[in-house]
């Protein structure tokens, strides 16, 4: 299973990958898996103020729906209109193109309450 290291995840299996004063947020690989094939994706509205660990976006797959949780507090900036017509971006390049939506935190150093690439791995390994 991928779980790059340049970026921090939450145990509700969002990755969050800091840009300049923003955060791009998308799904981890282990999530879009579980998932199976993704066919809709409801993004949240640009603009919108969230706290963290709001849900703010839905993945449905072929399985279940599942909501998608802002991983730090802050406004939603872009969504990745991609997802509209291609939802499946999320099963093939889940940190990549398949990214969600991005936020511009309130302060970026809540990021560091979120757990790094071992953090992740061992929440995964304990039944996460």
């Amino acid at each position: 299973m991928d779980i790059p290291k340049d970026r921090f995840y939450t145990k509700t299996h969002e990755w969050a990958f800091p840009e300049g004063d923003t955060v791009l947020v998308g799904i981890t690989d282990y999530a879009q898996d579980a998932l199976g094939d993704v066919v809709y994706v409801e993004l949240p509205e640009v603009g919108r103020a969230v706290e963290a660990g709001e849900a703010i976006a839905v993945v449905e797959s072929v399985k279940t729906a599942s909501d998608i949780y802002a991983p730090v507090a802050g406004e939603v900036v872009e969504v990745n209109l991609a997802l509209e017509k291609n939802p499946e971006l999320i099963n093939q390049d889940p940190y990549g193109e398949g990214w969600i939506f991005r936020l511009r935190p309130r302060d970026m150093g809540d990021l560091d309450g979120l757990l790094d690439a071992a953090g992740y791995q061992e929440a995964l390994e304990a039944g996460a």
